[in-house]
């Protein structure tokens, strides 16, 4: 999964992205020829601390681009990187296939009942409070216990509503702290125990940066390090900025363990 950032203020300068046809589509162009099977297209930076924006600004920033590459690469599965139903709605009738929603479904009584109406594939991350403030909810008795319990009860409460495409994402970087993040990374495989595709987004994040005392422009290295970590222990789906060096990642892990 190839992340598109239509955000001013990513936490990672690289990834941004200018809002025209020619940069949007020279983008999508490079991942997909890099190996990308899915791209995520988001109008909204869910970095700590970052600025919330209106639901109007959000959707003028992903509606069109996604529009741009359904029509240019019909064949690439487009996922639409929102917490807002509305949001979540605009980008599907535009050409997304799927919803990534960062709060699973936490911040957005009617995500739910949406994702049931136009019956897409959705994505449930790990979240505490809001990118406003999660930093300062990473207390936890059991991490482990207490993530496997908030997939168990969301799942409950997505299967009353009808949807059964579902993807499990823990949440790196949100709401843990640096040593939580590591302590999940290499407790990866009990998730299998929840029977559903997993999606890691390992991709430049703090937990690798401040770790290695670099910048996220430097942090490609560790980034390919831990995906080879994630798909040991049981990744389906990598969410990563650098399509080309992931999808040789996976190429030596499938021949190593395929």
């Amino acid at each position: 999964m190839g992340v598109l950032n239509l955000t001013p203020d990513s936490f990672y300068e690289g990834s941004r992205l200018k809002i025209n046809k020619g940069d949007v589509l020279g983008r999508a162009h490079q991942m997909i020829s890099e190996g990308a099977d899915i791209l995520d297209i988001g109008g909204y930076s869910s970095r700590p601390g970052a600025a919330n924006i209106s639901i109007e600004e959000e959707i003028q920033r992903i509606e069109n681009p996604i529009r741009w590459i359904s029509e240019e690469f019909p064949e690439i599965i487009l996922s639409v990187d929102t917490f807002r139903s509305e949001v979540a709605r605009r980008g599907i009738e535009a050409g997304a296939h799927m919803v990534n929603d960062i709060s699973g479904g936490s911040l957005d009584p009617n995500m739910y009942e949406t994702i049931s109406e136009i019956s897409v594939p959705y994505i449930i991350m790990h979240m505490q409070g809001t990118p406003q403030n999660m930093q300062g909810k990473t207390d936890y008795e059991n991490i482990l216990r207490e993530i496997l319990n908030y997939f168990s009860e969301k799942l409950h409460i997505i299967r009353e509503f009808g949807i059964k495409d579902v993807i499990i994402d823990p949440g790196f970087g949100f709401a843990k702290t640096l040593e939580q993040n590591y302590f999940l990374l290499k407790n990866l495989e009990l998730f299998d125990m929840i029977n559903l595709p997993i999606l890691v987004g390992l991709s430049r994040k703090s937990m690798i940066y401040k770790l290695l005392e670099v910048a996220p422009s430097e942090a490609l290295n560790g980034t390919t390090a831990l995906n080879m970590v994630a798909l040991m222990k049981g990744a389906n789906i990598l969410r990563v900025h650098d399509v080309k060096e992931a999808n040789e990642t996976r190429k030596l892990f499938k021949q190593l363990y395929a």
